[in-house]
Protein backbone atom coordinates (compact mmCIF):
# COMPACT_ATOMS: atom_id res chain seq x y z
CA UNK A 1 0.00 0.00 0.00
CA UNK A 2 1.40 3.41 -0.93
CA UNK A 3 1.90 6.25 1.56
CA UNK A 4 -1.01 8.12 -0.02
CA UNK A 5 -3.35 5.11 0.31
CA UNK A 6 -2.67 4.69 4.01
CA UNK A 7 -2.34 8.38 4.95
CA UNK A 8 -4.57 9.42 7.85
CA UNK A 9 -5.88 5.89 8.42
CA UNK A 10 -5.61 3.69 11.48
CA UNK A 11 -2.76 1.30 10.80
CA UNK A 12 -1.93 -0.12 14.20
CA UNK A 13 -3.27 -0.77 17.68
CA UNK A 14 -0.84 -1.05 20.57
CA UNK A 15 -1.79 -2.79 23.80
CA UNK A 16 0.08 -1.88 26.98
CA UNK A 17 1.60 -4.60 29.13
CA UNK A 18 2.03 -3.35 32.69
CA UNK A 19 5.28 -5.20 33.39
CA UNK A 20 7.97 -6.13 30.89
CA UNK A 21 8.12 -9.55 32.56
CA UNK A 22 4.49 -10.19 31.47
CA UNK A 23 5.15 -9.70 27.74
CA UNK A 24 5.81 -13.40 27.03
CA UNK A 25 2.66 -14.38 28.92
CA UNK A 26 0.55 -11.89 26.94
CA UNK A 27 2.06 -13.05 23.64
CA UNK A 28 1.18 -16.62 24.55
CA UNK A 29 -2.35 -15.61 25.54
CA UNK A 30 -3.09 -14.00 22.15
CA UNK A 31 -1.36 -16.84 20.31
CA UNK A 32 -3.39 -19.48 22.17
CA UNK A 33 -6.71 -17.64 21.92
CA UNK A 34 -6.56 -16.13 18.41
CA UNK A 35 -3.60 -17.83 16.72
CA UNK A 36 -1.65 -14.58 16.29
CA UNK A 37 2.05 -14.98 15.49
CA UNK A 38 4.41 -12.42 17.03
CA UNK A 39 7.85 -11.04 16.29
CA UNK A 40 9.87 -9.87 19.30
CA UNK A 41 11.66 -6.53 19.22
CA UNK A 42 13.76 -6.86 22.34
CA UNK A 43 12.44 -7.81 25.76
CA UNK A 44 9.69 -5.17 25.98
CA UNK A 45 7.94 -5.20 22.59
CA UNK A 46 6.37 -7.66 20.18
CA UNK A 47 4.14 -7.10 17.17
CA UNK A 48 1.97 -9.10 14.82
CA UNK A 49 0.43 -8.62 11.42
CA UNK A 50 -1.91 -11.59 11.89
CA UNK A 51 -4.42 -9.66 14.06
CA UNK A 52 -6.32 -7.97 11.21
CA UNK A 53 -5.14 -4.42 11.84
CA UNK A 54 -1.48 -4.79 12.80
CA UNK A 55 -0.96 -4.69 16.55
CA UNK A 56 1.71 -4.77 19.20
CA UNK A 57 2.30 -5.45 22.87
CA UNK A 58 4.31 -2.76 24.63
CA UNK A 59 5.95 -3.44 27.99
CA UNK A 60 8.45 -0.56 27.82
CA UNK A 61 7.65 1.87 30.65
CA UNK A 62 9.34 4.72 28.76
CA UNK A 63 7.01 4.41 25.75
CA UNK A 64 3.99 2.42 26.97
CA UNK A 65 0.58 4.11 26.75
CA UNK A 66 -1.86 4.03 29.67
CA UNK A 67 -4.56 2.27 27.63
CA UNK A 68 -4.86 0.67 24.17
CA UNK A 69 -3.31 3.07 21.71
CA UNK A 70 -4.71 3.69 18.23
CA UNK A 71 -1.88 4.57 15.84
CA UNK A 72 -2.53 6.54 12.64
CA UNK A 73 -0.14 6.76 9.68
CA UNK A 74 0.99 10.02 8.06
CA UNK A 75 3.64 10.63 5.41
CA UNK A 76 4.65 13.95 7.07
CA UNK A 77 5.07 13.56 10.81
CA UNK A 78 6.18 17.09 11.66
CA UNK A 79 3.30 18.70 9.73
CA UNK A 80 0.77 16.38 11.36
CA UNK A 81 2.13 17.07 14.84
CA UNK A 82 1.66 20.79 14.24
CA UNK A 83 -1.86 20.25 12.85
CA UNK A 84 -2.88 18.09 15.82
CA UNK A 85 -1.53 20.72 18.22
CA UNK A 86 -3.21 23.62 16.39
CA UNK A 87 -6.59 21.85 16.55
CA UNK A 88 -6.50 21.67 20.35
CA UNK A 89 -4.77 18.39 21.18
CA UNK A 90 -1.95 18.11 23.71
CA UNK A 91 1.31 16.48 22.66
CA UNK A 92 2.10 14.00 25.42
CA UNK A 93 5.21 12.40 23.80
CA UNK A 94 7.21 14.38 21.30
CA UNK A 95 8.50 12.72 18.13
CA UNK A 96 10.75 9.74 18.86
CA UNK A 97 12.29 6.96 16.79
CA UNK A 98 11.50 3.25 16.99
CA UNK A 99 12.39 0.30 14.75
CA UNK A 100 10.48 1.01 11.55
CA UNK A 101 9.95 4.75 11.86
CA UNK A 102 9.11 7.64 14.14
CA UNK A 103 5.99 8.71 16.02
CA UNK A 104 4.45 11.06 18.56
CA UNK A 105 1.60 10.63 21.04
CA UNK A 106 -1.18 13.12 21.71
CA UNK A 107 -4.30 13.52 23.83
CA UNK A 108 -7.32 14.67 21.87
CA UNK A 109 -9.73 17.29 23.29
CA UNK A 110 -11.94 14.49 24.70
CA UNK A 111 -9.01 12.96 26.65
CA UNK A 112 -8.22 10.00 24.37
CA UNK A 113 -4.55 9.11 23.81
CA UNK A 114 -3.57 8.36 20.21
CA UNK A 115 -0.33 8.25 18.23
CA UNK A 116 0.72 9.22 14.74
CA UNK A 117 3.61 7.48 13.00
CA UNK A 118 5.59 7.72 9.80
CA UNK A 119 8.16 5.52 8.13
CA UNK A 120 9.86 8.65 6.78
Amino acid sequence: MSSEDRANKISYVELPVEKTEDLARMRQFYTDVFGWVYQNWGDAYADTKSSGVASGLNGDPAHRARSPLVVIYTPNLEAMQEKVRSEGATIIKDIFSFPGGRRFHFRDPAGNDLAVWSDK
